[in-house]
């Protein structure tokens, strides 16, 4: 099944403009500021029409857009005058099937998804729109009678930082994969003034700044400040009797907010179908005190304004401080309350019948942040709508389900007896209820095991387990990859497990193929649309078709010429973005995610200064070395110490390694600071090698492995997460594994890790450590990075040195791999032909079979 030869599609100008870094772009002066839209749509048949949908029509919309939403003619209009004048303009085709969409799914009284999640990394919105909408044919070519270019446009996009990483995006592939299967869905989260903060680095040192995303607007978002819910905190509680004689119990509390919600549009491909993103920001009930600015009292004309808004002020305020453990657990709260009150008393119709809500909605639990909306649908139910406590639980236990994403237990999250009681008294009395009652069900369950309803309890000594809360509320509990979720049975929750088996599941993550293949990686978006048709974006296992075309001589060289391209995009990017400079030959070897000492990016450093430390001893020719980009990209949590000092490290090996004359270029670091989808979609394409090393038994899933196998890049990985998966998938010959297996990890740390005799079992690695020690790497400081080498020689929590023999022998059959051009393409078109597993639209459909229940809702314009 040879692909006829031909040329290959060059670059088309959809990779955005270099040119202009985040940086530079908020000093552009915003005229105007976003339009608002009816919070509730008009029903079908009201004259809502759609914008013309050909170059004439888009010409004439962006116009008046710029002329009368902007206020300025396009000759004196600036940068981002354009840019918002687009959006808008793109916007207004996503809008009458976004109020179709409502209305259809108001009418049918469809089951909707609600998915709770503290973040949603969305990625630039302007592209997908475009994309959803089938619009870009039409863009570019009114934009170019315009004389305007769409990609100069797209760069002035501010890419929203309301998340950290994975979770984060894959909430927000999640919602762009229900939308294309029109499965009625409202995502809810929080819109962070700030987010995730910009990383920098000053001396190779991480810095972090606030990133203000929201400066120059933001045309996505529909701010609705009359549909604000009131979220309650502090207080006691008290008992009365109700009309009927029942003993009810009411919150008194001492302080409230008000949540604003600002709603953003979620397009499905080119199917009419339009869900809505919800996301929260925080506001004071009572704001400027005019008396006490009056009496010169400014400060405290404000307070209240301020106490309320750093509710919603930044992603995972630094948690190390009394204060900031509370602004968290006020955010959860805070989300939850206004999303559960907002769908039962906004969305759902004033006459709905709330013992049939499992009918109606199936709320989502991204992890355990959200977890707090159990205790508050019950108090809902039992304090507001007057229901009893028995009907109301089995009412909650069939409108939860709750994902976990980690094996780390400090990451299962708990709260302190103390804060909850002080923060959410109410809440606090019906988890000891449930907890009460949970207990009494285990003892009942296995008689004689007093341990058991001790080690399950959902309220501990000093604290509330959210997992145990979650499990005991949720309809089902599912891990996220098959690894994880029987590690999940077996070893974080196995009592749960041994009495409710069929409450466990699996759905193994996935990402979405319209940002990152169509979008991301248009050049072999292209070739494989030439090869397979275009069906692909909607039905990645189509993707298993391309695997004639493996063994085509003719299409291995077009697949080449792909990388090529994208290498000197990344290249282009990282010059214009952070001057960096970065040789597009040899292998490009990549490590882009969460800064974790689970993730392993301490073995990635010691394999480079392993490699850096032959050449200069003379152990290594330099001839003999691989010519090899290693690529990072990662922040490190503000509070984390330790990830902090990987960071320095690695800057500071690439810093030596790139200026050593010795190396003949031949291995170069970058490491390009503010890692964001947007950066993402540069640096996946362009990667032949994905960095998946994390210690066996401890990555829940990741989806960055996903991305980079869907996107040709070969994976050297552990056992671990979904590896597993992918290896099996690809095939072992086209997936370089190494390391200790989950059950050697268990053995090794049971016997006791003694991780200095790994390091003085192989010369090279003690090599390379000494290297780190004696200063090389900080002008012969030596103090610089000995916490970080005694933390290795003596704990290695992680076992990088337990698998670091291994992992270098894997670099050695990664290099003999690439030494044969036509067998590493080879590898690479199988990686891509069989990673159609990995769509989110699969796992959704998993989730909607497994879990949810929920129906597609077709709509009709």
């Amino acid at each position: 099944m040879p692909l006829p030869p031909g040329p290959l599609p060059g670059p088309s100008g959809h990779h955005g403009d270099p040119g202009t870094t985040k940086e530079s772009r908020v000093t552009t002066t915003q005229v105007g500021s976003p339009s608002g839209a009816p919070a509730e749509p008009p029903r079908r048949g009201l004259g809502h029409v759609a914008p013309r949908h050909d170059v004439e029509g888009f010409v004439g919309s962006f116009m008046r857009e710029l002329n009368y939403g902007q206020g300025v003619s396009l000759t004196r209009s600036s940068l981002n005058d354009r840019y918002l004048a687009l959006a808008r303009t793109v916007r207004h085709h996503l809008q009458s099937r976004w109020m179709a969409a409502l209305a259809q799914q108001a009418d049918d009284q469809a089951k909707t998804v609600c998915y709770l999640s503290a973040e949603f990394l969305l990625g630039r919105q302007l592209d997908n729109a475009i994309l959803a909408s089938d619009l870009d044919d039409v863009v570019e070519e009114g934009l170019g009678q315009l004389g305007l270019s769409l990609s100069t446009l797209r760069a002035q996009e501010i890419e929203p930082g309301l998340g950290n990483g994975g979770l984060g995006r894959l909430a927000a592939c999640f919602i762009d994969s229900l939308a294309t299967m029109s499965v009625p869905c409202v995502g809810y989260g929080i819109r962070y003034e700030y987010g995730i903060f910009r990383q920098s680095f000053e001396d190779g040192w991480q810095r972090e700044d606030t990133d203000p995303w929201l400066a120059l607007g933001n045309p996505w978002e529909f701010p609705h400040p009359e549909h604000a819910v009131t979220v309650n905190f502090g207080g006691t509680t008290e008992h009365y009797e109700d009309e009927d004689g029942a003993t009810r119990t009411r919150w008194l509390p001492d302080w409230d907010v008000q949540g604003v919600p600002y709603n953003y549009m979620v397009p499905g491909f080119r199917n009419g179908r339009v869900n809505t993103l919800r996301l929260w920001s925080a506001k004071a009930t009572r704001g400027f005190n005019l008396n006490s600015f009056n009496a010169g009292d400014y400060v405290d004309a404000v307070r209240a304004e301020t106490f309320a808004e750093k509710i919603s002020m930044v992603l995972y305020p630094e948690d190390s401080t009394p204060q900031g453990k509370e602004l968290r657990l006020q955010q959860q709260y805070f989300f939850v309350a206004c999303s559960v009150h907002n769908f039962i008393n906004q969305v759902l119709p004033s006459d709905f019948d709330l013992h049939k809500l499992p009918d109606r909605v199936i709320f989502q639990l991204n992890d355990t942040h959200p977890v707090i909306a159990v205790p508050e649908l019950m108090r809902v139910l039992v304090d507001e709508k007057g229901f009893d406590w028995d009907e109301a639980w089995t009412i909650t236990q069939q409108c939860f389900a709750y994902t976990c994403h980690t094996l780390l237990p400090e990451a299962l999250e708990e709260w302190s007896i103390e804060l909850m009681g002080r923060l959410l008294p109410r809440h606090l009395e019906i988890i000891r209820r449930i907890d009460e009652e949970f207990r009494a069900e285990v003892a009942a369950a296995f008689p004689g095991d007093e341990a058991m309803p001790r080690r399950m309890a959902i309220v501990g000594d000093h604290t509330v387990r959210m997992a145990h809360l979650a499990t005991v509320a949720g309809s089902k509990v599912n891990g996220v990859a098959e690894l994880h979720s029987q590690l999940l049975r077996d070893k974080v929750l196995p009592d749960f497990s041994a009495l409710w088996p069929e409450k466990f599941t699996n759905v193994t993550n996935g990402v979405t193929p319209r940002r990152f293949l169509r979008l991301a990686n248009r050049n072999l978006s292209s070739l494989i649309t030439e090869a397979i048709g275009p069906g692909w974006v909607t039905d990645l296992d189509r993707l298993r078709e391309l695997e004639p075309f493996a063994d085509d001589p003719a299409f291995r060289e077009r697949f080449r010429e792909v990388k090529r391209l994208n290498k000197a995009t990344l290249a282009r990017t990282l010059q214009s973005r952070n001057g960096i400079e970065m040789p597009t030959t040899g292998i490009v070897d990549i490590m882009v995610k969460r800064l974790h000492e689970y993730k392993r990016q301490t073995l990635k450093v010691l394999h480079i200064v392993s490699l850096y430390e032959g050449v200069v001893s003379g152990r290594l020719a330099v001839e003999d070395v691989t010519p090899r980009v290693f690529a990072f990209g990662a922040k490190a949590a503000p509070g984390y110490a330790m990830a902090k000092q990987i960071i320095g490290l690695i800057n500071a090996v690439g810093a030596t390694v790139n200026a050593d004359p010795r190396l003949d270029g031949r291995l170069t670091v970058v490491f390009p600071p503010n890692y964001d989808v947007t950066l993402a979609e540069k640096l996946i394409p362009a990667a032949d090698l994905s960095e998946q090393i994390s210690l066996a038994g401890k990555e829940a899933s990741g989806t960055g492995n996903m991305k980079l196998a869907l996107n040709g890049a070969l994976t050297i990985g552990t056992d671990d997460g979904a590896n597993i998966e992918i290896r099996r998938l690809v095939g072992d010959e086209n997936f370089f594994l190494f390391g200790l297996l989950e059950p050697q990890v268990e053995e090794l740390l049971a016997k006791g890790y003694d991780p200095a005799s790994y390091a003085a079992a192989d010369p090279r690695l003690t090599s390379a450590l000494d290297l780190i020690a004696s200063g090389a790497f900080t002008g012969g400081d030596a103090s610089v990075f000995s916490g970080l080498v005694d933390n290795l020689l003596h704990h290695d929590r992680f076992l990088a040195l337990a698998d670091f023999s291994a992992y270098m022998e894997a670099q050695d059959r990664v290099d003999a791999a690439y030494a044969d051009p036509e067998g590493w393409t080879r590898s690479a078109v199988l990686n891509v032909a069989r990673c159609g597993f990995f769509s989110s639209d699969r796992a959704m459909r998993e989730y909607i079979d497994k879990i949810w229940h929920a129906q597609p809702v077709v709509t009709s314009l």
